[in-house]
């Protein structure tokens, strides 16, 4: 069973996609830009649903979601915990790609006792530098620009792939499908609106970040995996390289061919690689809900 829903935290109407109706529950948190839960999860949630209960939210103004809030990693922790407040669960195993990955870790370092496993993908909050963000930093403070590029580069198929081409490891190489989710993004009114702010808040001209967690991993007893492209162009892979070796209880897994957005550029090798690591399901308590009585959970044929 899959479908959507909302949860309210605070001023925020937060969506999520839903799949599967027993097992340990698993929720996804996606990344910044051009992002949302389908985007980075599409074929995660799928290939999760039938042996775990999956939600992969939009954080507010992504996706579906909305409400007027402080886009940074210290607030996205304050909604991931209002959000999993509201699910019938004492313990979930997080996942998040690039700033998700620095909501998740950061929520984890404040409530350990709440995270069963923890998997960071190309993640944001590993380290102190973001050299490579500095043109996106730089762009967003031209007004209009934003808007006016958004229009220009949803024009065509090859036009998405000229911006994925700074992301990912071989733009050439995407699936259509990707790429037209990533279309779809981008001639939506607004849909970066959330991303210029948290560059803003986050980012700075030299490249320096406000969210750095390394002085905080080796207190972390969380197990964690760490999901990084080799050829990731924006996050540095030592990032997660150096986090593998803070953690206590880390494995690592470098993926090669792969630029930032691993979950869509090597789908099949990753959700392998993240179905291997999370818990077995026939081992862990579990709460089963029949259908159509999952709090605030809509069935849907998506």
């Amino acid at each position: 069973m899959t479908g959507t829903g909302v949860a309210t935290v605070g001023n925020c109407r937060i969506a999520y996609r839903r799949a599967g109706t027993s097992g340990p529950p698993v929720v996804l948190c996606h990344g910044a830009g051009i992002d949302d839960a389908t985007v980075s999860w599409r074929h995660t949630i799928d290939a999760l649903a039938d042996d775990y209960q999956v939600y992969g939210i939009d954080w507010p103004e992504y996706g579906n979601s909305t409400g007027s809030v402080t886009h940074t990693i210290e607030t996205y922790v304050d909604v991931l915990e209002g959000f999993l407040e509201t699910l019938p669960y004492d313990r979930v195993t997080l996942a998040g790609i690039s700033m998700g990955g620095g909501v998740a870790l950061g929520y984890a370092l404040e409530h350990p006792d709440r995270v069963e496993q923890l998997a960071l993908v190309d993640s944001y909050g590993l380290g102190g530098r973001l050299p490579s963000a500095l043109p996106w930093k730089v762009l967003g403070q031209i007004p209009g620009i934003t808007e006016f590029g958004k229009i220009a580069c949803s024009a065509t198929s090859e036009s998405v792939r000229m911006v994925l081409d700074s992301l990912v490891a071989d733009a050439s190489d995407l699936p259509e499908p990707f790429v037209e989710d990533v279309r779809g993004k981008l001639m939506e009114p607004g849909s970066i609106q959330a991303f210029k702010q948290f560059q803003r808040n986050e980012l700075s001209f030299n490249g320096r970040v406000a969210t750095n967690f390394v002085d905080d991993l080796e207190s972390l007893t969380v197990p964690t995996l760490l999901v990084h492209g080799r050829d990731d162009p924006l996050v540095p892979v030592e990032w997660s390289i150096r986090a593998a070796d803070r953690l206590p209880n880390a494995e690592l897994d470098l993926v090669g061919d792969c630029g930032h957005w691993t979950p869509r550029e090597r789908p099949e090798r990753f959700n392998e690689s993240l179905r291997e690591w999370l818990p077995d399901h026939r081992h862990t308590p579990q709460i089963q809900y029949p259908k159509g009585q999952i709090p605030g959970f809509t069935p849907a044929s998506d």
